[in-house]
């Protein structure tokens, strides 16, 4: 009987085919004396971020903080306009004070730039009786403008009789300055005061 043949006769000083080599461990199996650890198992798939824009809830926040900062803002505006408002309502300037219009107040200081007026109806400390023009020119000096306003006596005596003999009515004077000159002021207003306050107009 004819036996197949064996395997080839290995070089001198290699193992014979199929053995491992001399202090090798078989194939498949760790080295001698170092442990064994099983290869880690498969991970899954990372999740993927959802698509889309980011979340919008800070930016809503800061649109609702702005809206409400611009509503306050505007409430404080018109706060301060309405108190300007009733703060400025009958207050003019002492160059378009009127012949019979009445002062709620007579002005502290020697230069009055603004009156605040009243009906006549409500008490009131000053009613104005004449407003006297001075004539064009340069600007005549104090002492010419103070001469000018002695004529505010006799037109009281014109407006109203029975105030020069009363009292509780004196003669306040407002007059055109250097400055306001310059402006084209010419008026000497006259005014009688009243000490204390009362209703009605001194005419008649």
């Amino acid at each position: 009987m004819t036996m197949p043949p064996g395997p080839p006769t290995p070089p001198p000083g290699q193992p014979p085919y199929g053995q491992p080599a001399y202090g090798q461990p078989p194939y498949g199996q760790q080295p001698y004396g170092q442990p064994y650890y099983p290869p880690p198992p498969p991970q899954p798939y990372a999740e993927m971020p959802p698509a889309g824009p980011p979340p919008k809830k800070r930016n809503k926040t800061w649109l609702i903080l702005g809206i409400v900062a611009l509503v306050a803002v505007v409430a404080v505006i018109a706060i301060v306009l309405v108190v300007f408002l009733v703060v400025r309502q009958g207050t003019v300037t002492a160059t378009e004070v009127k012949l019979g219009d009445c002062l709620s107040e007579i002005p502290d200081g020697t230069r009055v730039l603004t009156v605040k007026t009243v009906s006549c109806d409500e008490p009131h400390a000053g009613e104005v009786f004449a407003v006297l023009m001075m004539p064009d020119g340069d600007f005549p000096g104090a002492d010419a403008v103070t001469e000018y306003s002695n004529r505010c006596g006799p037109e009281l005596a014109s407006y109203s009789p029975a105030a020069v003999t009363d009292d509780s009515v004196q003669l306040y004077v407002l007059y055109p300055t250097e400055e306001t000159w310059a402006d084209g002021d010419r008026a000497v207003t006259c005014v009688a005061t009243l000490d204390p306050p009362r209703t009605g107009s001194l005419k008649g």
